[in-house]
């Protein structure tokens, strides 16, 4: 479930809240009893499992891996040796 972030109007206390998605928006301030909570703007959690997620576009499998030779002298990795 999302965590939301709420501040109230009047007495600026700010609190998070796990709700579903389909809840409504909390009214009530927990610390003042007032009916003047708004919802707040913030980045969400995203988080990314698995492989193949990184930054330099390659993976640590490519990066480790030696390159292949194919023996005929006619490919680049073969040209290196």
């Amino acid at each position: 479930m999302p965590t939301y972030n709420y501040a109230c109007n009047a007495c600026n206390h700010r609190f998070e809240a796990v709700q579903r998605i389909t809840d409504a928006p909390l009214s009530e301030c927990p610390e003042c009893h007032q009916q003047a909570l708004r919802k707040l703007i913030s980045a969400s959690g995203i988080v990314f499992k698995g492989g193949g997620w990184s930054r330099s576009g390659g993976s640590r499998e490519k990066e480790n891996s030696p390159p292949p030779v194919c023996g005929t002298g006619t490919c680049p990795s073969c040209a290196l040796d």
